[in-house]
């Protein structure tokens, strides 16, 4: 059995193709198919559902394949680990970020590339947290940032990072009369554009919401926080967002931050990586990383009050 057979069969897995499964590995359909014909063989056992063309993995593929992902995975743990021992560490490491903490990200990164110059770093923040736990048990990321309520993260290790808390945002117009803090109530009144209810921080508004017997009715939804600061720059709306966001990305010009009371809605965001050893090199240099700083102290965590 060869490393490559096993890239090939992983790949294979994640394209559902046989051509863009080939592409992605840089090799010819036919010496695909031959090396996962080969791997059969050796197996014992059928990996793939062939007709005319793809058709999935056998029941005997689907449970193999999770092998040869940890395999390869331990593989490259192992070669980091000599290339540390070498010239310290190198390689890439692969992050999901939640969109919530997309701006707050860099507080993280950009010390980890201070103390490790030679790794490269791929951040993916479209990701939800559940998405992006199934990915580190599947070996496609080494870490992940997300909300720690509202998701499985058995077996991982999680890492507290901060707790953020959600704020409001307005034009000036809006606000006129307005300083310090804003009811819920109060704020729902507001033209409202809030992110859509499939994501995680909308659900965890609602949530609290729903137990205050309130309920949001945004007139525009979106999976953007940058989608919903566009709209509040126009001066017609108002928007919550988590206020850690506004440090790496500011509010547009005229628009004023009101704290959000009644209920007060507080959320923990933490940092996700595959647990037991040998593990991820670069995913332990990351937790590392996270131990040395203090990201709570630097966006003003607000854990002094009790979650909504």
């Amino acid at each position: 059995m060869l490393f490559r057979q096993l890239e090939y069969f992983v790949a294979l897995a994640r394209e559902r193709h046989f051509a863009r499964a080939a592409s992605s590995c840089y090799v010819s359909q036919p010496a695909l198919s031959e090396a996962l014909r080969k791997l059969e063989r050796e197996l014992g056992v059928p990996l793939v559902r062939r007709g005319h063309a793809f058709e999935g993995l056998t029941p005997e593929g689907e449970r193999l394949v999770l092998w040869a992902r940890r395999i390869l995975a331990d593989r490259d743990a192992l070669e980091h680990e000599v290339a540390a021992l070498r010239t310290g560490l190198t390689g890439e490491v692969r992050i999901g970020v939640i969109p919530a903490a997309a701006s707050t990200v860099a507080l993280l990164t950009d010390p980890f590339c201070v103390e490790h110059p030679l790794v490269r770093v791929r951040l993916e923040t479209t990701l939800r947290s559940l998405e992006i736990v199934e990915r580190i048990r599947r070996f496609e990321l080494d870490a992940g940032i997300i909300y720690e309520r509202g998701v499985d993260t058995g077996g991982l290790t999680r890492t507290p990072l901060y707790t953020e808390r959600h704020v409001l945002l307005a034009g000036a117009d809006l606000l006129a009369g307005r300083t310090g803090t804003i009811t819920w109530s109060e704020a729902l009144e507001m033209p409202m554009c809030l992110l859509h209810k499939e994501m995680r921080g909308r659900q965890l508004l609602d949530e609290a919401l729903a137990a205050r017997g309130l309920r949001a009715a945004p007139q525009v939804e979106a999976d953007s926080v940058v989608a919903l600061l566009a709209h509040v720059s126009t001066g017609r709306w108002a928007c919550v967002v988590p206020k850690p966001w506004l440090r790496g990305l500011p509010a547009p010009a005229g628009v004023r931050e009101l704290a959000l009371a009644d209920p007060v809605v507080t959320a923990r965001i933490v940092l996700v990586t595959a647990a037991g050893e040998p593990g991820s090199v670069l995913g332990s240099a990351l937790v590392r990383t996270a131990g040395e700083i203090d990201l709570a102290a630097t966006l003003g965590d607000p854990s002094d009050t009790a979650p909504s």
